[in-house]
């Protein structure tokens, strides 16, 4: 592996100084700008998985690491910086094995259990629902609670909403007893999870029928209004979204579909930091493919309901590789590298294009799994090249998107990994816009190249933006990451690299370059 990294370093040295800069053309659309982008396009997803919640957001009241009521201060710090909409929670596989009223009353009498899906790992239940909810209220973020249809029962489900958000009643009095007087606002439930696989492997014409029966029982309590999401698909299965459209459509706020950008050679998922050129274009290849899946999603949504009343939600999303070398399996934690921000920022562009559907997504996860946000060791903390993608993106939250075509150089990549002769068409770079309620203009680029500059040309006209400031995100080699031992290998800094005349805005981004724009 050694020897393939240095391999890969070799030759991104030996290019980059012959590098050629490319040229490339954006222009804006701002008379037909009518979609704002909803900030819930920036969630999380935090699911009971490996040390994502014990370690990552909670070490307990009475942890030496510095805490606030069990939380980590340094993350809780770290997630408030991010501008976090909406937190889904407890699951993920997870939520169809959870049981809430063992995760509610005083601690020491919480039973335990093993988590049969994540590593078997045992699970202790301090952090259920009254650590979640204080959690979202401090983050002051929407919570996304996940209800559970494989293993659980309708009064299971309709119990919980009860004890969550009514103001009396047997389970609201239950919650006072637990300490907490108020119900929480709680808008979005998930009926069940991945209800085609782990959520209890069902075919969709039984599960939309379960779906309608759970989705009775979730009750608007005291002004509390629910946003109820189904189970969707994983990817292009179409028939389960034909079905839950045809026979649950009206009983629905929202429909999930859940896409992850997994690559590797040979049935493996390649690893986060040790990959080739060629690894990643095909990465960049596969990310931007969401917009098909989409796409197609989208047309069959469309037949059954033209007005769009039902909402798309993107509730998982995000780079998959194998775990890292040492970790516990099943536990799914990876590193980060800059291939992973451009997986990040290319998929969020695609998002933005598709908000007259797409109303929520959700990145997994938010700490130590899979593409998370945040790295912890003990009480350590590091930010990932993700992270700052998201915030950097963050001034496009609510903000009122703006159509975009870019005119760039492609790069004809492989497919699908390990297939000959399947070629995708991948654009060099990526692009988005959106427009504050104060005016700003907010333009997000992406150079994709590894090895060449590209520079931009956009065109502002009828804009009258007069001032421009930026920020940067780059690296030396595609492959660099932030550890506990160098947090800040990779991290935002000003750009100065744009220049704003007569109406035009010139970019001129080196290779491997994310960079964000503010024009006023």
């Amino acid at each position: 592996m050694k020897v393939r990294k240095l391999m890969m370093s070799a030759a991104l040295m030996a290019v980059l100084p012959l590098a050629a800069q490319k040229e490339s053309q954006v222009r804006l659309f701002p008379d037909q700008a009518k979609q704002s982008i909803p900030k819930e396009i920036y969630g999380q997803f935090a699911e009971h998985l490996g040390t994502c919640i014990y370690g990552g957001l909670w070490v307990g009241e009475n942890s030496t690491i510095p805490n606030t009521d069990g939380y980590r201060n340094d993350v809780l710090q770290a997630l408030k910086d991010l501008k976090i909409p909406v937190l889904r929670w407890p699951g993920g596989c997870f939520a169809d094995e959870y049981h809430w009223m063992d995760g509610i009353g005083p601690k020491e009498n919480r039973p335990r259990m093993v988590n049969n899906n994540w590593g078997g790992t045992v699970e202790d239940n301090s952090f259920g629902t009254h650590e979640f909810l204080n959690l979202c209220e401090l983050l002051e973020c929407e919570p996304y609670v996940s209800m559970n249809v494989g293993s659980g029962t309708v009064q299971e489900t309709a119990q919980w909403v009860e004890y969550m958000t009514a103001e009396d009643g047997p389970m609201a009095k239950l919650r006072k007893q637990n300490g907490r007087e108020k119900p929480w606002r709680v808008k979005y439930i998930g009926v069940g999870n991945e209800s085609w696989g782990c959520g209890g492997n069902m075919r969709p014409e039984y599960y939309a029928d379960l779906y309608r029966r759970y989705q009775t029982y979730c009750r608007n309590y005291d002004g509390n209004r629910l946003f109820k999401i189904a189970s969707g698909s994983g990817e292009y299965d179409l028939h389960w979204t034909e079905t839950m459209m045809k026979q649950a459509r009206n009983q629905m706020d929202g429909l999930s579909l859940h896409y992850y950008t997994v690559a590797g050679w040979s049935g493996s998922k390649g690893s986060a930091t040790d990959f080739t050129p060629e690894d990643y274009y095909w990465t960049m290849g596969k990310c931007l493919d969401i917009e098909n899946c989409i796409k197609e999603h989208s047309a069959v949504m469309d037949k059954y309901d033209p007005k769009k009343r039902v909402a798309l939600m993107v509730d998982e999303w995000g780079t998959w590789w194998d775990e890292e070398p040492g970790t516990i399996r099943g536990h799914l934690y990876q590193q980060n590298t800059m291939r992973d921000a451009f997986v990040a920022a290319l998929s969020l562009n695609v998002f933005h294009k598709y908000t007259d559907r797409i109303k929520m997504a959700n990145i997994a996860q938010i700490a130590n799994v899979l593409q998370s946000m945040i790295l912890t060791k003990d009480d350590k903390m590091v930010l990932t090249p993700s992270y700052y993608v998201f915030q950097m993106y963050n001034v496009h939250q609510d903000a009122t998107y703006l159509p975009i075509e870019v005119q760039c150089e492609n790069k004809q990549v492989r497919a699908r990994m390990g297939q000959d002769g399947e070629q995708r068409t991948l654009p060099m770079l990526g692009a988005t816009a959106s427009k504050a309620q104060d005016g700003a203009v907010h333009i997000s680029l992406s150079n994709v190249d590894l090895e060449n500059s590209n520079e931009v040309t956009v065109d502002l006209s009828g804009l009258g933006m007069k001032s421009i400031a930026g920020r940067i995100l780059t690296c030396k080699a595609i492959t660099d990451k932030n550890t506990f031992e160098q947090p800040d290998v990779v991290k935002p800094a000003d750009f100065k690299g744009a220049k704003l005349k007569n109406g035009k805005l010139t970019v001129k981004m080196p290779p491997m370059s994310i960079v964000a724009l503010e024009l006023r």
